[in-house]
């Protein structure tokens, strides 16, 4: 039986939809009388009192009324400490107009105000994130021993031997991988293809918290270890998508959809993220001072000066100034403004949805993100509900105690870990206390909370890197590379989910400069030694190893209308100088060449 009661008036339709709500958020634990019933019981109480509001009785005999009574039973009974003088203004108004306010709550919420449960949606993510996952390994995968192998660009076991040797038995918490139990080209190979296989099984619902818990382990394993390719913001967000996600994915051999309420307090953590993701990206923007984002310029070079721009964004560049100014201002609306919606009645957060989703897709299209995009999708669903899929409201299920304090206890603190960097986005300058910074510090390997916001300094001009091999140091070949802007003519590539981690990184390469950029120079090594699995990451090179090589700097930008109608090509390019000098290789070395030509 229960401990605790809220009194309401039978005879109003009003009070019985929102005690239906009311019900399916605290269950077993309240019951749930009319006045017209209850008040003989208490007759020490007046029955006035009954009449003019609702009437909470908690656990240790204690009576609330109007507005306190809904937060005390809703378990905000803290917030109405803050609130509590306005709340009760609002109430009375509701209570005296609840004709009225039965019509709001219908548009509001529409069918569904008692809550249709998030098992079907929690469901839907899952399938969601291991489409995603899939996506991220079969990207990595043909990318793998070119960027990790032993003949790789920046060999992870090199990597790895250097960590241990400054750190000794720390290693593994600052890097934390499977691959500490082997990492040549075939370790490599079998920690992807195991993700690839887990990712499957939770694609298509098969032993999803095996798969969940794969897919993550994998992913945490690669990243740790993957240096300068593996550091992009949704590698972060992946991580920390997934790691919610193993308390969410149930333990079954076979996951059905609306067969597993989600626990809350994951379901929460997941919501949480997409909102400070997004209010963080638009903070970073604001709090950076760029002086584009502010003067709402900063789509005017954005498309082309994007790392790997689509086909689209030739066209979007080319639209009128207005146009990109409005563009910045939807961009700040739907990032740092409608995340605030997510928290209002069901069809205002489901509008907030659209056109967050809207956003998201428009920069799926103008823009090569690799999976970022379906990963921002696959948070969103976590805030819809299973009335958007129809179907009875699944039951609750019994979970063991034990359990439930653990995974809270966990929940808690990762969202402690996520507020400062969340605030950091806020106020960049910000201090914190010693002991939080050391906390973040000890986290942080594991991408568990994570900082977020791209593009908080926009470039207004492209510079590219163009490598070059030589034979002689007087004819110069050129590497094509497969995505990035070369050949003027070549149509921009539209990727969808595939992340090509050279190519993008020769565009952070280009803004820090060679010196700042050590993995170049191994790249160069590794073409003068001929490295087959380096070279399968270019679209073209030259027949045999060079002697030399090089890299110049190129201007690029879009061509007008009229220039691409005359010419046929996309980019105008202007030469701007070496990037790198030539270098050479002396007994195995990497050194500059004795050449005067460039």
């Amino acid at each position: 039986m229960a401990d605790e009661l809220l009194v309401y008036d039978g005879d109003c339709d009003f009070c019985r939809l929102w005690v239906e709500r009311w019900r399916a958020r605290t269950g077993e634990r309240v019951a749930y009388e009319p006045f017209q019933k209850a008040a003989k019981r208490f007759p020490e109480r007046p029955l006035e009192r009954f009449q003019r509001s609702v009437q909470y009785l908690d656990a240790r005999g204690t009576w609330y009324e109007g507005a306190q009574a809904v937060f005390r039973l809703t378990g905000l009974g803290w917030l109405y400490r803050l609130v509590g003088a306005p709340s009760e203004i609002v109430y009375r108004w509701i209570a005296d107009h609840r004709p009225l306010a039965m019509r709001w709550t219908k548009l509001l919420w529409g069918r569904h105000v008692v809550p249709p449960g998030e098992a079907r949606t929690t469901w839907l993510f899952l399938r969601v994130l291991g489409l995603v996952y899939l996506a991220a390994f079969l990207s990595l995968w043909p990318q793998l021993l070119g960027l990790f192998g032993a003949q790789g660009v920046v060999p992870v076991t090199n990597f790895m031997r250097s960590t241990q040797e400054q750190i000794g038995g720390a290693a593994f918490w600052a890097m934390p991988s499977v691959l500490w139990l082997g990492a040549g080209d075939g370790a490599l190979r079998l920690v992807c293809g195991v993700g690839v296989a887990c990712a499957g099984l939770l694609a298509v619902g098969a032993l999803p918290a095996v798969g969940a818990i794969g897919a993550w382990a994998c992913y945490l394993s690669l990243t740790s270890v993957g240096g300068p390719f593996l550091w992009f913001q949704w590698d972060a967000l992946l991580l920390e998508v997934g790691f919610l996600a193993l308390f969410l994915a149930p333990w079954r051999v076979w996951s059905r959809p609306g067969a597993d309420p989600p626990r809350r307090i994951a379901l929460w953590l997941g919501r949480w993220l997409l909102f400070r993701f997004l209010i963080a990206s638009a903070a970073v923007k604001l709090s950076s001072g760029d002086p584009s984002w502010h003067a709402l310029t900063a789509l005017r070079y954005h498309y082309e000066t994007q790392p790997i721009p689509p086909p689209l964004a030739w066209y979007f560049h080319h639209l009128p100034a207005w146009f990109q100014t409005v563009s910045v201002i939807f961009m700040f609306t739907v990032e740092g403004g409608l995340p605030f919606l997510l928290f209002a009645p069901r069809r205002v957060r489901f509008l907030a949805l659209a056109v967050i989703l809207t956003l998201q897709t428009l920069i799926f299209v103008t823009g090569n993100f690799g999976f970022f995009n379906l990963l921002t999708l696959a948070l969103c669903v976590l805030w819809l509900d299973d009335g958007i899929l129809g179907g009875p409201r699944a039951p609750a299920h019994r979970t063991n105690p034990v359990a439930r304090w653990a995974v809270r206890a966990v929940a808690v603190a990762v969202l402690l870990l996520g507020i400062p960097p969340f605030i950091s986005a806020l106020d960049p300058v910000g201090r914190w206390p010693r002991q939080v910074m050391i906390a973040e510090q000890l986290a942080a390997p594991w991408r568990v909370a994570n900082g977020y916001g791209l593009f908080a300094i926009m470039t207004t001009t492209r510079a590219e890197i163009m490598v070059e091999g030589s034979s002689d140091g007087r004819t110069w070949e050129p590497y094509a590379f497969r995505y990035k802007p070369g050949d003027p003519k070549r149509p921009p590539p539209f990727l969808g989910p595939h992340m090509p981690r050279l190519d993008w990184q020769m565009w952070f390469a280009a803004l820090d400069g060679v010196r700042a950029t050590p993995w170049f120079l191994s790249f160069c090594q590794r073409l003068l030694e001929g490295s087959p699995s380096v070279r399968g990451l270019l679209a073209a090179a030259p027949a045999q190893p060079p002697r030399f090589v090089r890299a110049r700097l190129d201007r690029y930008r879009f061509t007008t209308p009229d220039e691409r109608h005359l010419t046929g090509a996309w980019w105008h390019v202007d030469p701007i100088g070496l990037y790198c000098p030539p270098l050479t290789l002396e007994g195995g070395q990497l050194t500059l060449a004795p050449l005067d030509s460039l």
